[in-house]
């Protein structure tokens, strides 16, 4: 295998590995019975599933930086550049937007309020929108700092990535903890009176954020996890993706130990500040970033080794297959998702949601209440890659 496709190998299965996690997260057949490492800490520290975004974004700063060098002299192939990373990015943002609707209108079935389907309730930030704001930034960054090698083709300033990396970081700290917050004060990290909230609902309204982003069941929403303020560290952790590729083409023998190396002393240094600045997924706070961009430099380091083995290249082929159509698999697996608590299965005179169809006939088979539901979570897993598998067998990789 060339040094490109292990390249490429290594970046499919670990952005595979991510969407999986997000698959088995928002998939569970029973959300009570879901293991604790599958569910996101509720507001400071972290679980395996904090991990899982940010690895994603990690794996598309990767793209990103193996996409060059690129000759870039000509003004006209720059402008074609920036083109084209504006419309992946409005793309991405509209697919995002598309996604929210579907999620309200499931919503307007499972909370039984009509109301509740329309463009009026729909969710303005998520996921995608997020993953479209941290390209954006990290493409623009990249074009706006690139320098010429060589041969005379423009690449990745990594000094240039690295230290807008600490900057974001320190500057996020820096308006959280300094910038007061009306009727709160300043340096709060709570729930309501920290600043990525207020901003959050000052700009988007309580009505346009996460419907769960509430202290309580159903009440007042207050908080939104892919929030705008928190985006700029979220960017962090795809411009350490950018720094690991780098670095991988510097070096690809022996590349590995320094990407370990540096993973090391990322989650060091953010579990090192989680005494003065907690780490937190919600807001993704400058320790988390730190913290979850070693996690994705330590699993990075780790697959650069391990499918070094045929054995091994082979055992990961789902996760390939998730890794070629990402996008895709995760927005099939939102729109399951909304199907999943829709009542439209006949059961015993009533309609249950297949949901809960599922994870009957799983308790049926297994008695642990937690491992039933996570073999539903795996079903709907299998289910979307086998899906996507005629695609990948005939090179389809669908990219916005």
């Amino acid at each position: 295998m060339g040094r490109t496709s292990s390249r490429l190998l290594a970046l499919d299965v670990l952005r595979g590995a991510a969407v999986a996690g997000m698959i088995l997260v928002t998939s569970p057949g029973d959300w009570g019975a879901a293991y604790p490492f599958l569910r996101h800490a509720k507001w400071n520290g972290w679980t395996l599933a904090d991990m899982v975004f940010p690895a994603f974004l990690f794996a598309v700063g990767m793209a990103l930086a193996l996409s060059f060098p690129k000759p870039l002299d000509d003004p006209a192939a720059r402008g074609l550049l920036w083109r084209r990373i504006g419309r992946r990015t409005l793309a991405l943002v509209a697919l995002g937007l598309v996604l929210n609707w579907a999620m309200e209108m499931g919503s307007a079935v499972w909370l039984h309020d009509p109301g509740a389907g329309t463009l009026a309730h729909v969710r303005i930030p998520g996921v995608l929108q997020r993953i479209a704001l941290c390209y954006g930034i990290g493409a623009a960054l990249i074009l706006a700092t690139a320098r010429r090698d060589g041969a005379g083709l423009w690449t990745v300033n990594a000094s240039a990535i690295a230290i807008a990396a600490a900057v974001l970081l320190i500057l996020y700290w820096a308006l959280v903890i300094l910038v007061p917050v009306p009727g709160f004060g300043a340096g709060r990290l709570d729930q309501t009176g920290n600043l990525a909230a207020h901003i959050d609902r000052a700009i988007f309204t309580p009505i346009h954020m996460w419907r769960l982003g509430s202290l309580e069941w159903a009440g007042p929403v207050v908080f939104d996890p892919e929030g705008l303020l928190s985006t700029l560290t979220a960017t962090v952790n795809l411009l350490l993706g950018i720094l690991a590729a780098r670095e991988w083409q510097r070096a690809p023998d022996d590349a590995a130990p320094r990407i370990a190396l540096a993973g090391a002393v990322l989650m060091a240094a953010g579990l090192a500040l989680d005494p003065v600045f907690v780490i937190n997924k919600q807001i993704w706070t400058s320790s988390f970033a730190l913290l979850s961009g070693g996690f994705s430099a330590l699993t990075l380091a780790a697959l650069m080794v391990a499918l070094r083995s045929d054995g091994v290249v082979r055992l990961v082929a789902p996760l390939r297959i998730l890794g070629g159509n990402a996008i895709l698999a995760f927005s099939v697996s939102i729109l399951a998702g909304v199907l999943g608590g829709v009542p439209i299965v006949p059961a015993a005179g009533e309609w249950i949601t297949p949901q809960k169809w599922g994870n009957t006939i799983a308790l049926s088979l297994i008695p642990d209440v937690h491992l039933a539901s996570l073999a539903c979570a795996l079903a709907i897993l299998a289910l979307i890659t086998l899906a996507l598998w005629p695609l990948h067998r005939r090179g389809i990789h669908l990219r916005l």
